[in-house]
């Protein structure tokens, strides 16, 4: 499956949107091998990084920190409840003091979306930036590893059916991964409650199904976690109701095909978006989504250690 691998040179990782299509297929092939036993590219000098998590994360901050380590980076700690933050300063100046250190590389998850604009637009500040997810806008490293994850799987990416099912307005992992699905030529649906979908935003990449309806047809069943730190209001519905209004229950799951794949960015919410029993089942990958998101992180960083010398 894996072919011989060509080089990405990447100043700043912000959104898939960013990327061409041969970009990121080679960013794939070079994470399954690492996976696979290939030797790092890396240079000798040390190289400094920074991991600043204005939110809550244990996948993708510890994801990245074991790339990190993997790769010899010397890690800088940071932790926005004991710095200068607390005081009133800004994100932009906190990046450029830690450029001014020598850090080299921030990798940064923040409430705001689209955060890095005055970072990347600034003569002054040099590092460069890794989005570790911005508010509801977007996860581009999660993209990167649900994409390892699917190639693995099939080899391929043209006509597969994908649902994406969940809470769509506020997932950062659905807008990233309908984007770059779509581009390599999925056939992108979407699923759950109708209030958290949006014509405007989602129509242009998929349409809205009935998941009773499709789920038989669908090779890859991508399910969004309920995020409930970002809803103003209470659901209309408990997690009871909407596990069965919604979720992917047991009973639902022997509709899908036998070579269909289970995905969750996680934290799952056991019993609501998927019930429990199906988290670790033969047809999930969720687990594998943890365990290929740091071979995933290591190609990004590679990636950016050839744009900075280049």
């Amino acid at each position: 499956m894996l072919i011989e691998q060509t080089t990405v040179a990447l100043k700043h990782f912000l959104s898939v949107e960013d990327l061409s299509d041969q970009e990121v297929l080679t960013l794939i092939r070079r994470a399954l091998a690492l996976k696979n036993g290939a030797q790092v590219r890396i240079p000798q000098k040390t190289h400094f990084v920074s991991n600043l998590f204005f939110e809550a994360s244990t996948r993708t901050h510890k994801s990245f920190e074991v790339a990190e380590n993997r790769l010899n980076f010397k890690i800088i700690p940071f932790e926005a409840s004991t710095s200068s933050v607390q005081k009133g300063e800004t994100l932009y100046d906190t990046i450029l003091t830690l450029d001014a250190l020598g850090i080299k590389t921030c990798v940064i998850r923040h409430s705001q979306e689209k955060y890095w604009q005055d970072i990347v637009r600034s003569s002054t500040i040099n590092c460069s930036i890794i989005n570790g997810g911005d508010g509801s806008g977007q996860h581009p490293s999660q993209c990167l590893l649900d994409l390892v994850t699917i190639y693995e799987q099939f080899g391929y990416f043209k006509g597969l059916n994908v649902v994406i099912c969940g809470d769509l307005t506020h997932s950062r992992v659905a807008k990233s991964n309908m984007m770059m699905l779509q581009r390599l030529g999925a056939c992108v649906h979407f699923a759950g409650p109708e209030a958290w979908y949006s014509q405007e935003e989602f129509a242009k990449y998929g349409q809205y199904i009935d998941l009773d309806e499709r789920l038989g047809e669908m090779d890859i069943v991508m399910l969004l976690r309920v995020q409930h730190e970002r809803h103003d209001d209470k659901e209309s519905f408990s997690k009871e109701q909407y596990h069965q209004r919604y979720g992917l229950t047991t009973k639902r799951a022997q509709q899908l095909k036998k070579d269909a794949i289970i995905m969750h960015p996680a934290p799952v919410n056991r019993d609501v978006e998927i019930a429990d029993s199906l988290v670790e089942c033969k047809q999930s990958k969720i687990v594998e989504q943890m365990t290929n998101g740091v071979y995933a992180r290591m190609a990004i960083l590679e990636a950016i250690l050839q744009g900075q010398d280049n």
